[in-house]
């Protein structure tokens, strides 16, 4: 095998390992991205359900994994919101609907964004591992 086939061995090789580093860095991402949607659907979905209830209605509020707990509305005015590290605030309900939608907007726009990294870089690398094949059944035959 020439130097300089080798060396093309090595670097389709690198590039095929950092193309795989970059793709499960990806998907990471995405996982990250899906369970913050998911969270943010699901604190809709309970707003939606209090919407127009009255002060001390008995209501069912989701705890995760598909569990509830019963409990009787205090305020359904007033929604307390995390706005990340630690902090939150008091918003009145149409204001935490309307954030809860542009967090679930932009969440969406980043992860159509990271979808089309995954596909690009996934095709890189079919790309890479075929040119990677044909070098090897070259020598091959060579």
């Amino acid at each position: 095998m020439s130097k300089e086939v080798e060396e093309t061995l090595r670097r389709l090789l690198i590039e095929n390992r950092i193309l795989e580093a970059s793709i499960a860095v990806i998907q990471s991402r995405l996982k990250v991205v899906n369970a913050s949607l998911a969270e943010i659907l699901l604190a809709s979905s309970t707003l939606e359900g209090i919407k127009g209830k009255p002060k001390g209605s008995k209501i069912l509020v989701p705890i995760g994994a598909g569990s509830f707990i019963r409990a009787e509305l205090a305020d359904s005015e007033k929604i307390i919101m995390g706005i990340g590290a630690g902090t939150s605030i008091e918003k009145s309900f149409e204001e935490s609907i309307q954030e809860l939608k542009n967090r679930q907007a932009e969440l969406e726009k980043i992860r159509a964004s990271l979808e089309q990294q995954l596909i690009q870089a996934t095709s890189q690398l079919e790309e890479k591992r075929k040119a990677l094949s044909s070098l090897i059944q070259a020598q091959k035959g060579a």
